[in-house]
């Protein structure tokens, strides 16, 4: 197989060297994108009379064909290829004869990957919104499902209050914003045209940059020939992106486990994403969301990686580089599966209303709620913290509820406790009487639920 250098040469490359520096297991997947920035290639070249017209289109009907076997799946690249960009090279000059050896004019393989990998971040990060979209409106209809439903909220992994678990899931759906807009950012920075910096000082060949940007659909052409064929910025943004998302999903996941386990009892996960014990026959555990907690180490990983590899590279281009690959192609993979399969979670999960009631009837949940029915009344917040810590220490430390105390015996702890204190010692009271903005009242979660209902469907 032919390489595209190799004339300086005496002698064939070491095979164990071919072995070691061939890219082409990995970079096949940028084949889609290698071609079409070929063909818009070819047709400037051709615009700017740089090679005849008459070759221009047998390199473009011939990648054409080739584009045609990759969107068919029937495209399978060559093993014995150096990479991509080689592979497509040698089946083109088949397709298209000695016309194909002109393609490669006013272009290096330094400016040409860096499109390539431009071109896949862009369409990846258009595919990845689209999960978190989809994944935001499962997480979306299981709190509609369960939209009056109050459940325990921890700090600490304690106890602390109490909330509607739309809240909580208005929690994930914030986080995957965040998220679905990172990806945002990431693809901005993509859109930045690198063809024509050649190896790296551009072309003495008058080429027209802004129509290949425009044929590509790039807003801007790279203004630095040296920076944009070494910057790799861009696949450090997208893998961070990914690297973000798998955190979230790894917090969600651990949430479900707890919530799924016999101590919690608040969810049920579907049997189709749990697995059994091959010693314990009653066991079902959740392990997909214990893998997708262990899968977040992996793109994280990755981030960590790509950090290391760029940060002693002198410019310009440094075959280091081809390595930027794996990181990406993998950070990609492991997010885009870990949304889609905790999406069949949500949409699939069952909520134990009846635990979940059981579970908030602790009266300690309540004691910030008598806090500030004490402040209302002019004490001051550290005092209101001390009453209510002694009534704490006497009551519920001893099993005793602070609803069943007599009007005598709570004014024993403040005069301004009377009787009307122990009705908000009920859940339903406890998110009724928020009242700051972005809390736990249904009013407020209720429409907020509205709001990312028309955003999301929109």
């Amino acid at each position: 197989m032919s390489k595209l250098w190799g004339a300086r040469f005496d002698k064939k490359s070491d095979p164990l060297a071919d072995l070691f520096t061939f890219s082409i297991s990995y970079d096949h997947r940028l084949a889609r994108y290698d071609v079409i920035g070929s063909i818009a290639h070819a047709r400037m070249l051709a615009k700017q009379r740089i090679i005849p017209q008459s070759d221009a289109a047998r390199i473009i009907a011939g990648l054409k064909k080739i584009l045609k076997q990759i969107k068919d799946g029937r495209f399978k690249f060559d093993p014995q290829a150096e990479d991509i960009h080689t592979d497509i090279q040698n089946r083109l000059k088949g397709l298209a004869g000695a016309a194909a050896e002109k393609l490669h004019t006013a272009r290096s393989r330094n400016d040409q990957v860096v499109l390539d990998m431009k071109l896949y971040c862009r369409h990846e990060a258009a595919q990845l919104m689209a999960s978190v979209k989809f994944l935001q409106k499962e997480i979306l209809g299981f709190a509609g499902r369960n939209k009056d439903v109050i459940i325990p909220a921890y700090t600490h992994l304690q106890a602390a209050q109490v909330v509607l678990l739309a809240h909580h899931m208005l929690a994930y759906i914030e986080m995957l914003e965040r998220d679905r807009t990172r990806l945002v950012d990431a693809a901005q920075r993509c859109d930045t045209m690198p063809l024509g910096s050649c190896a790296l000082s551009g072309t003495s060949l008058k080429t027209d940059r802004a129509y290949l940007a425009k044929l590509l659909g790039f807003s801007r052409v790279a203004a630095n020939s040296m920076d944009v064929v070494s910057d790799r910025d861009f696949i450090v943004e997208m893998i961070g992106a990914c690297a973000m998302i798998a955190t979230h999903l790894s917090r969600i996941a651990e949430d479900l486990i707890l919530w799924a386990s016999r101590e919690f009892d608040l969810v049920d996960i579907d049997g189709g994403f749990c697995t059994g014990s091959s010693i314990m026959p009653h066991k079902k555990n959740p392990d997909v969301l214990e893998l997708i907690r262990g899968s977040s180490s992996k793109v994280i990983g990755r981030l960590a990686e790509i950090h290391v590899l760029l940060k002693g590279l002198p410019l310009t281009y440094n075959r280091d580089l081809q390595l930027d690959k794996p990181a990406l192609f993998e950070s990609v993979d492991t997010a885009q599966f870990m949304l889609l399969v905790l999406s069949r979670v949500f949409a699939t999960l069952k909520l134990k209303k009846e635990n979940a009631a059981q579970r908030v009837l602790d009266e300690s949940f309540f004691t910030v709620d008598a806090m500030d029915y004490l402040v209302k009344k002019g004490v001051s917040y550290r005092q209101a913290h001390d009453i209510l810590g002694r009534m704490v220490r006497d009551c519920l430390d001893h099993g005793k509820p602070i609803s069943s105390l007599s009007t005598d015996e709570l004014i024993r702890y403040s005069p301004l406790l009377e009787g009307d204190v122990k009705k908000l010692f009920n859940p339903r009271m406890s998110v009724k009487i928020k009242s700051s903005s972005g809390s736990t009242n249904p009013g407020f979660v209720g429409r907020q639920l509205k709001t990312w209902g028309k955003k999301l469907h929109a």
